[in-house]
């Protein structure tokens, strides 16, 4: 875990495109002086005691003259709607009067089920105007995914459509006593009178407004339950990394059941008022370029496979005007280096990645778009972020040493709890106050800070430790491969040896020849104990279904199996 890591940096840093005047110039000075409470400040009735993220989300703006303003652009490939920001308060007020006049109280858990569209958007905000706590669900769940959640959270209220509504156990979900299909919400909307007062809840701080899911390796998911106080980490990230201005078109191509899809999808731009981009159909190069053309995207958050999958299309992205894009960034795993030097070729734009888990509510390890961008870095931390890396003891170790990531709590965006598990929650935190990550990374001396790989994923071989992203970004700027994925393969002489999971790019077949060529290619452009010692070509990796991390533990399990398989031994 003491590793040091000295590396030679061959690629070239990105310094800030000199485009504009960014709401945060002077990142030294800003940590300097900056104080959480300034971002409440920031807020209207926050500082005065009265929380409610949706008022602040988007009543706020239409109190303040900006009720005309575009709030909502939607595309689902069939048909295009658009809204002010005084639509979506009418909307959304009239959806939290159904709710409350269905019984819906503050602390009762309103779950919704359904596709990214402004309905998703809309009901997730009228069960937070209502004091209730929103648990929005990714579209592809299946049938036990829903219920592991809605059971674990003993949710009260559904509302879904006809469609995904059919994937819902109800009958083994006892704790539920009414569900809404969204097309019944909107006939019940339609009696709401425009003039009816207003169906805020004002509430503390730390009362409950958002549950999402995470699950790990190994158990059930775990409820992680965010309070009304992050709102003020929301905006101030949504000012300064998203770097969000009066006249910018955003899009963040992530369903709201993730928290990426909440946090950054409907929190942080619509606090600092953008015009949000909804695409409501699935992955495609060219109607991805085509949105950004007809709806003049500025800013565009997605995640390192999408970017690949995208690098792999060609130049797809020269049938389309993509001049209004001035802003990109990145989350769900780290982002290769060879994707930022793609798209600053292709686009004329940096690529900014961001580190922050469900857990922790926000933004806390960034890249700027005022700042140097140092590829295969997760930034700086952002002002008012306290971030270590620990050696076994949980004690600070010096720059260039490979140690556990942790951050110094607590912060506005980190979560209250683990429903009903206070065990779990207690056991994210450290003795002497640190929030332990699970990731494992170094700090350069300029403090920027280079992911390593999960405390699961570290690859010890002949008595190096080798972190798998490392190789992986190093394997993808072979011409030959598309997308990999490393693991540990284990070995009786050297602990572990290095195996690579690669897929092909169009026009490369596999052959030992071009396997070879690869691995040599790792070992002249990296090291030698860094290089795969066994390649295989694969179809496709096997990946979380949205964030598109890929999934090492599968490739590992399924290694070990075969080996297993080869001895004769059973394999359970």
């Amino acid at each position: 875990m003491t590793t040091d890591v000295n590396k030679e940096n061959k690629q070239h840093n990105l310094p800030p495109q000199a485009t504009r005047k960014h709401h945060l110039e002077d990142y030294q000075a800003t940590v300097n002086s900056f104080n959480w409470d300034d971002a409440v400040s920031a807020l209207s009735k926050a500082p005065t005691g009265k929380w409610n993220a949706a008022y602040e989300v988007i009543d706020r703006h239409v109190e303040e003259g900006y009720g005309e303003k575009t709030a909502l652009l939607f595309t689902n490939g069939v048909r295009d709607e658009k809204f002010s920001f005084a639509e979506v308060k009418n909307i959304t007020d009239k959806y939290a009067h159904v709710l409350k006049k269905n019984g819906v109280k503050a602390g009762d858990r309103v779950f919704i089920f359904l596709p990214k569209s402004p309905d998703c958007y809309f009901t997730i905000l009228a069960a937070i105007k209502v004091g209730a706590i929103a648990g929005p669900l990714f579209e592809a769940f299946m049938e036990e995914a829903i219920k592991e959640r809605m059971t674990d959270c003993e949710a009260q209220y559904l509302i879904t459509d006809k469609e995904l509504g059919k994937r819902v156990p109800l009958k083994e979900i006892p704790s539920v006593v009414k569900t809404w299909n969204i097309d019944e919400l909107k006939d019940e909307a339609k009696w709401i009178e425009d003039d009816e007062e207003s169906p805020i809840e004002w509430l503390h701080k730390e009362a409950g407004m958002l549950i999402h899911y995470t699950s790990g390796s190994t158990g059930k998911p775990k409820g992680v339950l965010h309070a009304h106080r992050t709102v003020s980490h929301h905006y101030i990230t949504g000012k300064w990394v998203l770097d969000i201005h009066d006249e910018d078109v955003y899009w963040c191509t992530s369903h709201p059941g993730w928290v990426t899809g909440s946090v950054y999808g409907v929190f942080a731009p619509w606090l600092n008022r953008a015009t949000v981009v909804i695409h409501g159909g699935r992955f495609d190069a060219q109607e991805w370029y085509s949105l950004i053309e007809r709806f003049g995207v500025t800013i565009w958050y997605s995640a390192p496979t999408a970017f690949r999958m995208l690098m792999s299309q060609g130049k797809v992205y020269e049938n389309y005007d993509l001049s209004s894009l001035r802003h990109m960034l990145s989350v769900g795993e780290p982002l290769n280096p060879e994707v930022i030097y793609w798209a600053y070729e292709a686009f004329g734009v940096r690529i900014h990645d961001t580190w922050w888990m469900t857990e922790t509510g926000g933004h806390l390890i960034v890249n700027l778009p005022s700042q140097v961008i140092k590829p295969g870095s997760m930034g700086r931390p952002f002002p008012g972020v306290e971030v270590g890396i620990l050696d076994e003891n949980n004690q600070p170790l010096p720059r260039g040493s490979v140690g556990q990531l942790a951050v110094k709590a607590p912060w506005p965006g980190l979560m209250k709890e683990i429903w009903k598990n206070e065990e779990k929650y207690k056991s994210y935190f450290t003795d002497n106050g640190w929030y332990i990550s699970g990731d494992t990374a170094y700090q350069d001396e300029d403090g920027y800070i280079f992911f390593n790989g999960r405390n699961d994923d570290l690859i010890k071989t002949s008595g190096e430790q080798v972190g798998p992203f490392e190789v992986e970004s190093k394997l993808i700027e072979h011409p030959a491969v598309a997308e990999a994925g490393v693991i540990g393969k284990p070995d009786p002489i050297r602990g572990e040896i290095i195996k690579a999971f690669v897929t092909l790019r169009e026009g490369y077949e596999e052959s030992q020849g071009l396997n070879e060529e690869i691995r040599l290619f790792v070992k002249a452009k990296l090291a030698a104990h860094a290089a795969p010692r066994e390649i295989e070509v694969l179809d496709e990796l096997p990946k979380t279904k949205i964030s598109g991390k890929i999934l090492r533990r599968l490739l590992k399990e399924k290694e070990v199996n075969k080996m297993r398989e080869l001895k004769g031994e059973s394999v359970v």
